[in-house]
């Protein structure tokens, strides 16, 4: 029992709750930066480090997740929903306003969710586009790096090694039972709509810092999961989805 309080008073409760129930964790003094929005006045998001079978080190939980899932409808793991290349300024938060004026900056003067229209040519919050604001090639968070310090957006080549690492099937099922313990989070659709299910299934998305490339060049890339496959794709970038922190 004394072993326990000391726990608590050293980590606090909820970093405390990670690393008795996160798996192979490791607690880090890591902070987010100045600035960064926290939807939840009341608690911010634990910075817990797990290791995958990949071998690279991950935060055990998405940003803006008050604990790691203990299943993949666990609300409280759901976290925020980021458009892609936003700074942490609000407008993740799953009940923000929005707004139908695009930015031409990288920081909006506001916390908005930017609507964008179906007839948009480049379905992008920001015009016109900026194809660097969370880093390129690992070499940078970018300037709109959300992460707390020493961890970025991570490559759809490392999405994409996690997804083939899962053993519990190359879906939901596998993306929870993973050690990243991924849950259903669902999305922001770019009309600012806030949805958890998706042609009848509930979805998971987790945005990488890529860019979509030749094959559509206004989209950026993220990897999607729900109940029958698991792959990465393009999507518009004024979407929001979850946001999963890896370290530098």
């Amino acid at each position: 029992m004394l072993f326990l309080v000391l726990l608590v008073n050293f980590y606090g409760v909820g970093q405390l709750q990670a690393q008795l129930f996160g798996g192979q964790l490791k607690s880090t003094p890591s902070s987010f930066p100045p600035g960064h929005v926290n939807c939840n006045p009341k608690f911010q998001t634990a910075v817990v480090e797990v290791t995958s079978l990949t071998g690279r080190i991950w935060m055990d939980r998405n940003l803006g997740a008050e604990q790691v899932a203990t299943s993949p409808t666990d609300s409280k793991a759901f976290g925020d929903l980021y458009q892609w290349g936003r700074w942490a300024d609000g407008h993740q938060c799953r009940t923000s306003g929005t707004t139908s004026t695009l930015s031409n900056t990288d920081r909006p003067p506001h916390d908005d969710f930017i609507r964008v229209i179906s007839t948009s040519s480049t379905d992008d919050w920001r015009n016109p586009q900026n194809n660097a604001m969370w880093g390129i090639n690992r070499s940078s968070g970018g300037v709109n790096n959300p992460c707390p310090t020493g961890f970025r957006l991570p490559t759809e080549d490392e999405l994409r090694d996690e997804r083939r690492s899962w053993t519990g099937g190359n879906n939901s099922v596998g993306a929870f039972n993973s050690v990243l313990k991924l849950p259903l989070s669902g999305f922001r659709e770019q009309t600012g709509e806030v949805l958890a299910i998706a042609e009848g299934s509930p979805y998971g998305f987790i945005w990488a810092q890529d860019v979509a490339g030749q094959s559509a060049p206004t989209d950026a890339r993220a990897l999607a999961y729900f109940s029958g496959n698991a792959f990465e794709n393009p999507y518009n970038r004024a979407r929001a989805y979850a946001v999963r922190c890896i370290k530098f």
